[in-house]
């Protein structure tokens, strides 16, 4: 119970943190390969402290690690994370298609006994 919870909580921070088309793009930019925070921040329209601060909630929420070397913090995708919310994801999408062959079953029967 207390595992559940706990990995709901994660998820509620993966999928908030998910929620921002920046750092979605954050996401998909890593997703290529490491990228330092300057590089992740060119092609947004944003400044520097900005972009630190979404990277904070990616960090926060798991999805993105980050190590600093010198001058330069170099971030990478943790992919762990987001196996965890496709999974999640994934069990729902299972369950509303069993929902709809029920019924497009139902609505099958229907159709051919009115047509009777």
């Amino acid at each position: 119970m207390i595992l559940k919870q706990m990995l709901n909580n994660q998820l509620d921070r993966t999928f908030a943190a998910l929620a921002d088309p920046a750092r979605r793009a954050m996401v998909e930019r890593l997703a290529g390969g490491p990228a330092t925070v300057s590089e992740l921040a060119k092609p947004l329209p944003m400044s520097l402290p900005a972009v630190m601060l979404h990277l904070k909630v990616l960090e926060e929420s798991g999805l993105v690690k980050s190590e600093k070397t010198g001058r330069v913090r170099t971030c990478r995708i943790e992919p762990m994370m987001l196996s965890q919310a496709e999974r999640w994801v994934a069990e729902r999408r299972a369950m509303w298609e069993r929902s709809l062959d029920r019924l497009g079953a139902y609505l099958d029967e229907t159709i051919t006994e009115d047509a009777k």
